[in-house]
């Protein structure tokens, strides 16, 4: 085990040391667990531009409520879909299950977004990633190992579905739903293209992932002098280049949401329905 931990943390650590160390040693090879130039130019580099503090607002907001919209509303869809007294629940489930294997294309697909009048819009972000099929289908069949006496003596108690749902479904399903936030926030934080497509010609709606690919991207087509490109400065021309700069980088996207995790982890070893049965 300590070895396994050994490979799997090296290179997280390997990057944060390349982050802090000067540009123009770390081209020399042979940095290991510490700096050997010890600088912060390269994360000066990333936050040099004022447009990146927009852009993370941006992308917390977008994160936050893609994740809580499609945990609610995904979840309340495969609750429906799991309930065998609803006569359309296989071809609706069809339907969805479709969508996983066959897809219109990138042009249809922004042809479409264009008639909801989505672009430029902070709404492109959110509505298309309300629904999604592989998550219904994983807390669908979640669903389906909760025993049916709780649902069937809430209806005597006279629950309602959303009361059944709310009171019942939704909080023992919180170890799934921790598991399919945490895919659906990555994700959401990670996604740099659709902000590519829909709002590159709005600054205000630019999100951290596209700002720091294009402050990548400038400073991988700056061969002579990266550093201007990225708003640092002639004097620390030999302190930064784009290996340094791609490490920076990678840390500052990484870290919130490893500040995430460790409190959704509680639950994904948290048993489904513990107690809520007595013989």
């Amino acid at each position: 085990m300590i070895m396994l931990v050994m490979v799997t943390l090296y290179p997280f650590l390997n990057t944060v040391v390349v982050s802090f160390n000067a540009g123009n040693d770390t081209i020399r090879g042979g940095l290991y667990l510490w700096p050997r130039e010890f600088t912060l130019q390269n994360y000066k580099a990333v936050f040099a531009s004022g447009t990146i503090y927009n852009a993370f607002l941006i992308s917390v907001a977008r994160t936050v409520l893609s994740t809580v919209l499609n945990i609610f509303l995904t979840s309340m869809l495969a609750y429906t879909l799991s309930r065998r007294e609803y006569v359309f629940r296989k071809s609706i489930t069809t339907i969805f299950v479709l969508t996983m294997y066959f897809n219109a294309g990138l042009i249809p697909g922004y042809f479409l977004i264009k008639d909801l009048n989505l672009i430029n819009s902070f709404w492109v972000y959110v509505l298309p990633s309300m629904i999604s099929a592989f998550n219904l289908i994983v807390i669908r069949t979640y669903i389906y190992t909760i025993p049916e006496s709780l649902i069937e003596s809430a209806k005597i108690d006279g629950a309602g579905d959303f009361k059944i749902f709310w009171r019942i479904i939704f909080p023992l399903c919180k170890p799934v739903l921790a598991t399919i936030a945490l895919f659906v926030a990555v994700g959401a934080w990670n996604s740099w293209f659709d902000a590519f497509l829909y709002t590159s010609s709005v600054q205000e709606l630019s999100t951290l992932q596209y700002e720091l690919m294009k402050l990548l991207s400038s400073s991988m087509n700056a061969n002579s002098n990266p550093s201007v490109a990225n708003g640092i400065g002639m004097e620390h021309a030999t302190q930064v280049t784009p290996i340094s700069i791609r490490a920076a980088i990678t840390i500052v996207a990484s870290v919130p949401i490893l500040f995430v995790y460790p409190f959704m982890q509680k639950h994904f070893v948290v048993g489904l329905n513990v107690g809520s049965v007595k013989e």
